[in-house]
């Protein structure tokens, strides 16, 4: 009894402290997206700008498209979120309720493709695209980000599906209900906490990624938020900071509203209502 207030005390601290890691880039960014160009180049920096100023954000918008790149990476996200939602939920649900040689397959390839680096499947995947015409479009973007959150789609929602009880299932189908009233009435309402977190895991991924929208975009009309950032860094990797700061500040925000949305489906009530009345 001694100990627990010192053990608590202990974890709140940490939860502090990484809540203050977590926090940091954000506040650094919102700091130097507002101070004008003499702060940024002060030798005593402050967190909070003397003189605030939307300068920078005036020049970002003047210098770069980022209007016309953040559509493009909200269409591919949204697109790309979407339909590995569409894909993933009816493999999790087979996957999960049919313990098969091939489901047992499918899991083993879900675990072993998150090891495979960008780098090692670019090439291939290059030629496939070129093959199928497909380079330098933004569906052909769409469908590496696909295939990319896939894999881990499937393992989100196959836990979500294990974790809905078969009874319910059992009890619909006792009532007279069929195969597939009882996914659309029963499984998926219970599902929908699961589904709504794996589709902002592929969202968020399909939005912040860099790599493969920088080797498969070429047409700087086509490119995304991500890539077009890079473009306030000169060509002897001198970066213009204040304006750099003001577009990556303007390409968080996004995620976190996303985030805020929809957090209480997340974590509300993946149960609710499954009580037979």
């Amino acid at each position: 009894m001694r100990t627990r207030p010192a053990a608590r005390a202990g974890q709140y601290t940490a939860l502090l402290a990484y809540l203050g890691f977590l926090v940091f880039p954000f506040l650094w960014l919102l700091s130097v997206a507002f101070k004008p160009p003499r702060d940024l180049g002060s030798l005593h920096p402050t967190w909070i700008p003397k003189d605030p100023t939307l300068a920078n954000f005036r020049q970002a918008f003047d210098e770069q498209p980022l209007l016309h790149a953040a559509f493009t990476s909200l269409s591919t996200a949204l697109s790309a979120a979407v339909i590995a939602v569409a894909l993933a939920t009816p493999m999790a649900y087979v996957m999960a309720r049919r313990r098969t040689r091939l489901a047992r397959a499918a899991s083993a390839w879900v675990v072993v493709s998150q090891a495979f680096p960008f780098v090692l499947v670019i090439i291939p995947l290059f030629l496939v695209l070129k093959t199928l015409r497909l380079i330098d479009s933004v569906p052909g973007l769409v469908t590496v980000y696909v295939v990319w959150s896939l894999p881990f789609a499937l393992w989100m929602l196959v836990g979500h599906v294990r974790a809905v009880p078969v009874e319910l299932e059992e009890a619909a189908a006792i009532d007279g209900a069929g195969r597939l009233r009882t996914l659309v009435s029963v499984t998926a309402p219970l599902l929908a906490p699961g589904i709504v977190a794996t589709a902002l895991f592929a969202f968020i991924t399909a939005w912040n990624e860099f790599f493969f929208a920088l080797v498969l975009l070429k047409t700087p009309e086509k490119q995304t938020l991500p890539v077009v950032l890079t473009h306030f860094i000169g060509a002897e990797g001198a970066a213009d900071l204040g304006p750099l700061a003001a577009a990556a500040f303007l390409a968080t925000l996004p995620s976190l509203v996303v985030f805020a949305l929809i957090q209480r489906r997340i974590t509300g009530g993946m149960l609710a209502g499954a009580v037979k009345s």
